[in-house]
């Protein structure tokens, strides 16, 4: 991999930097570019910092943290890169943007250099349609934050060569990330897989089965997940989590398997946006003795041996099963990438392929129908992966 040469990292917000930090971790020369005059030296100078913090602490050595931010230059332009072997966009979500960014790459670097966007919403085939060259264009979503996230979602588009993407993800093992394959699917695995477990709690409050608290502890203490759903959708920011939804269900066409609940929506009309306001769901007030909301035990036994349209934990699982299967089942991704992207990218307990083999997919299958029957529209319609077979080990 030593032969790869430099990696430029365009775009030195959060992300960008912590790309580019992995990057000079793993040995190579990296140039992080911003347009904004001095928000690349600012960057390396906040990395310098977090990573003299963590010599401190005794996680790192000295001569790891300064050998790290040796190995990277700030600059200002595009007219800055050197011929590199790679380069990563890390800008905003801007379609545009990221379009003519690549495009303005492409004329400078040379045929062979890997272009790839850390988006985690935009189609890669669009993307690429700015570039001359599109066969090396591909999806590196890292996950936040870079240098502790193993999980790299490794996408490719409909024009993208194989050997770009085996390089790619033979890169991100040598950088000491997991890689994941995929399709272009909106959401790719991680996004995609992930939105029953917001969807179907704030479902079952809006229904008024149970309380957000009770939902939460339900989710911790029976299915072995770290945080519930509204816990973590207030760490995540309500906000941020309205958009992904959103953003999924834009792009299939309005499918009613991921329409955004008014529950959600009203949070986030109202400002309620999780820790970072103060107010989410729950409340996060300074002063103390605010009130913490106690989760109602006898209700959550109650509901865990309810039928399964009553049942939090268990019309969720059903529904993370089937959404697995369905990527699975039309080619987007295979069993095993898509369990070791949910366990490393949302640290979920199983992957939920494993999950549907452990309850078994004719009982999930079940349970999904007999959720349609009680909410027709569309929303929780069976995976034909389920029963075709496909998946049977």
């Amino acid at each position: 991999m030593s032969e790869l040469g430099p990696v430029a990292v365009v775009g030195a917000g959060t992300m960008g930097a912590g790309i580019a930090q992995v990057a000079a971790a793993a040995g190579h020369p990296v140039v992080l570019v911003d347009a904004l005059t001095g928000a690349a030296q600012a960057a390396l100078d906040r990395m310098r910092a977090a990573l003299d913090r963590r010599v401190d602490q005794g996680r790192i050595s000295r001569s790891e943290a300064t050998a790290t931010t040796d190995r990277i230059r700030p600059a200002d332009s595009l007219a800055d890169l050197p011929e590199c072997g790679l380069v990563i966009e890390a800008v905003p979500e801007d379609l545009g943007l990221k379009q003519r960014l690549l495009s303005e790459v492409a004329e400078t670097q040379p045929p062979t250099t890997i272009l790839a966007t850390n988006t985690s919403s935009l189609d890669i085939s669009t993307v690429a349609e700015a570039v001359p060259d599109p066969e090396r264009v591909l999806g590196l979503h890292f996950f936040n934050p870079p240098p502790l996230m193993r999980l790299v979602e490794v996408v490719h588009g409909e024009t993208t060569a194989e050997a770009y993407l085996a390089h790619a993800a033979a890169l991100m093992t040598a950088w000491g990330k997991t890689p994941v394959r995929c399709t272009s699917t909106p959401g790719f695995i991680v996004n995609r897989v992930a939105r029953p477990f917001y969807g179907e709690a704030q479902r079952v409050v809006e229904e008024g089965l149970a309380d957000p608290a009770t939902v939460d502890w339900i989710f911790r203490e029976r299915g072995g997940f770290r945080m519930g759903p509204f816990e973590l959708t207030d760490l995540i920011g309500q906000d941020v989590n309205y958009a992904v939804g959103a953003s999924v269900w834009e792009q299939t066409g309005h499918d009613p398997r991921y329409a955004p609940t008014e529950f959600q929506r009203r949070l986030v009309e109202a400002g309620r946006l999780g820790r970072k306001t103060g107010q989410g769901v729950f409340s996060y007030a300074a002063e103390p003795g605010a009130a913490v909301p106690e989760p109602d035990l006898g209700l959550a036994e109650r509901l865990s041996s309810s039928p399964i349209e009553a049942d939090p934990l268990g019309r969720t699982l059903a529904m993370l099963v089937n959404e697995a299967v369905d990527l699975v089942h039309r080619g987007e991704a295979s069993a095993d990438d898509v369990d070791i992207a949910m366990r490393l990218g949302v640290n979920y307990p199983k992957g939920p392929i494993e999950w549907g083999r452990e309850i078994g997919l004719d009982l999930v299958a079940s349970h999904v129908a007999a959720l349609d029957r009680a909410f027709p529209g569309g929303r929780y319609r069976p995976s034909p992966g389920l029963t075709d077979g496909s998946l049977d080990e």
